[in-house]
């Protein structure tokens, strides 16, 4: 079925930017019905799940509106917009904190003022008392918090890229790596981290070890490479790497030697880590 079909024959939309497709945001997709639309305001800040990056974290379509398209309209301007985009539409879900219209002046009451149908706001998400939100989730990544950044994500924290050439040491001096390049998506603190690794279109993940930052003991280019821990593969075009945990800062080693030590500990901690979330 055609997004246009699915739109003309949607009575229930979800409103919001929806960065990250978390916990909080998935509370909102529950009050839709099957035919339901998920409503994307494209703000241009999205880098958690980017562009069209949301639409793997449900089954409801996405329709996107460009906020630079929408924010001249007032409140009622805002609702006839949606009116004539879902003309069978019944139903809003919105979030407690939905503010919408010029200048964000109005929220889910003037909606429910505006909108003859049913108006659902749901209430602020939390967990263990933490109200979720995708700038906290912002904040963890950045810190190294991947645990933290995964529980209120609902899934593991994703970036995606083209592959690139790397250093041309790796393989010969300390383990083979694949190297990509990303745009768009939020990088993590530089670090070691435990990861699972998808190459080019492969269905599934391979158990791997991330490094994100400056090769500070080599030659201090930036990189974002992958260690396959379950046998080396080739990658064509593209890899994703999804974090797992945080397992240890960037550091200066003061030989290559240290540094394959390192990394040997860093790979051990990671299979043990991988081993337990199999079972």
């Amino acid at each position: 079925m055609s997004i246009v079909t699915t739109m003309k024959n949607s009575t229930d939309i979800a409103i919001g930017g929806f960065d990250g497709m978390h916990i909080g945001h998935q509370q909102l997709f529950r009050e839709l019905d099957s035919n339901g639309t998920i409503v994307v305001i494209e703000t241009g800040y999205a880098n958690l799940t980017p562009k069209k990056e949301r639409e793997h974290f449900s089954n409801f379509v996405v329709f996107y509106l460009d906020l630079n398209d929408i924010r001249h309209l007032d409140g009622d301007g805002f609702v006839k917009l949606l009116q004539k985009e879902f003309p069978k539409l019944k139903k809003i879900v919105v979030g407690y904190d939905f503010h919408f219209g010029k200048n964000r002046k109005y929220s889910f009451n003037d909606l429910k003022t505006l909108f003859s149908g049913e108006v659902k706001v749901v209430d602020e998400v939390t967990l263990k008392g933490d109200s979720i939100h995708s700038h906290k989730i912002r904040a963890k990544i950045k810190i190294g918090d991947i645990r933290g950044a995964n529980n209120f994500l609902g899934h593991n924290y994703t970036i995606k890229g083209h592959q690139i050439r790397g250093q041309g040491i790796g393989k010969k001096e300390l383990v083979a790596t694949i190297n990509i390049k990303t745009e768009d998506f939020l990088v993590p603190k530089e670090g070691v981290y435990v990861s699972l690794t998808r190459i080019d279109d492969e269905e599934h993940y391979h158990p791997s070890v991330s490094f994100i930052g400056h090769r500070v003991t080599t030659d201090g280019s930036f990189a974002i490479e992958s260690h396959i821990l379950d046998g080396e593969v080739i990658c064509d075009k593209k890899a994703s790497i999804s974090f797992v945990s945080f397992i240890r800062d960037n550091k200066k080693f003061d030989s290559l030697k240290e540094l394959k030590q390192a990394i040997k500990k860093d790979i051990n901690i990671a299979l043990k880590q991988l081993k337990i979330l199999a079972l």
